[in-house]
């Protein structure tokens, strides 16, 4: 009889460790991963870093919209230049730390490359694994690429290419601001149209950089400002998803970035910090490093310091800095676009805040 009492007991107690493990199973399956991004973001910024460089040739009024990888111990930056005759282009610089930004000798593109004199502008960089190479991608107006074996030599460029041979259906008015970033099995083409959509075209990874599928629209938003433009989009690592910020523009004219998170690059785009309010980058949650005086009302176009330098844009979200275009609080507003004197400036993300 004794036996046959704990023979049941046991059974019994089976059952119920198996009821809780299937139990505690179903909730963490259901249970949604958080990522870093989730938490409240905070950041200090450095004063301005660095200024366009002018020349005899070149009367320069702002330095804007960089691209920044590592490679061969030195970051290596390419960005928009504006002249006083409203006129766009490119220049490249490198250095070895941040201390020396300020100082590193600015290289034109159109004198250093004859091929990419004229109107290019708003570049993104990365090595592509498949083929060895290294592609400039940029608006010239529709999207535009060039490859080379060695980035710090922006002679070595290929001629301007564009990746459509003729405008796509479904193409805004003012297509800009693309960004490029590939998973295992597609390349994928995010741009902006200043009008309150953000879209997305892909092509397989092995025929990249052709074929891509004409723009359709990921997310829209009934007021153009508020999913506005220089949309940048990364892979976190050690996780299975991305992060987006996209810059928009606020009440008062300042502009922030939104972010948005995803579980691939095809799905569908959560909102994270995605009000004025509440950004990814913005006013409203940045401070200034010690010794570093406030200076600016917008934190605009930029980029994050990548963790590598290729295809996949994979950031480490324990280790945040955004590179980004900001505007002294003096300048008057409506000061014609061209001329606004950006510089660049360094956002790190303030641990301490936690």
């Amino acid at each position: 009889m004794k036996r046959m009492t704990l023979m049941k007991n046991l059974t019994l107690l089976l059952i119920a460790c198996a009821t809780v493990s299937a139990a505690l199973a179903t909730e963490s399956a259901s249970a949604p991963v958080k990522s870093p991004f989730h938490e409240p973001l905070q950041w200090k910024s450095t004063g301005p870093l660095i200024a366009a460089t002018s020349d005899t040739n070149h009367h320069l009024v702002s330095i804007k919209d960089p691209t920044v990888v590592r490679a061969d111990g030195k970051w290596h930056i390419y960005a928009t230049v504006a002249n006083t005759a409203q006129e766009w282009n490119m220049v490249y610089f490198n250095f070895a730390d941040w201390s020396e930004a300020g100082s590193a000798k600015q290289v034109y593109l159109d004198v250093a490359n004859p091929g990419l004199r004229g109107y290019h502008c708003a570049p993104q960089l990365f090595f592509f694994r498949p083929q060895k190479k290294w592609y400039l991608i940029y608006q010239s107006q529709p999207p535009t690429y060039s490859t080379t074996d060695d980035i710090a030599k922006p002679e070595t460029w290929s001629a301007p290419k564009f990746f459509f041979a003729a405008e796509p259906k479904g193409t805004p008015k003012l297509w800009i601001d693309y960004w490029i970033i590939c998973d295992d099995k597609n390349a994928y083409l995010f741009s902006s149209g200043d009008d309150g959509r953000w879209y997305r075209s892909r092509t397989k990874l092995e025929d990249f950089p052709n074929g891509f599928s004409a723009p359709e629209i990921v997310m829209e938003t009934p007021e153009r400002y508020d999913l506005f433009e220089a949309s940048c989009v990364y892979r976190i690592k050690g996780m299975d998803k991305y992060v987006a910020f996209i810059e928009c523009i606020g009440k008062k004219g300042n502009r922030y970035f939104k972010s948005f998170l995803a579980d691939r690059l095809d799905g569908k785009w959560q909102p994270l910090h995605a009000t004025e309010a509440d950004p990814f980058a913005g006013l409203n949650n940045m401070t200034y490093e010690a010794g570093a005086k406030p200076w600016t009302r917008d934190i605009s176009h930029g980029e994050l310091l990548r963790d590598g330098n290729d295809e996949t844009l994979t950031i480490d979200p324990a280790h945040l800095t955004l590179l980004y275009q900001g505007l002294d609080q003096s300048v008057p507003t409506d000061t014609e676009y061209s001329q606004l004197p950006y510089k660049l400036a360094l956002l790190r993300q303030d641990v301490s805040a936690k």
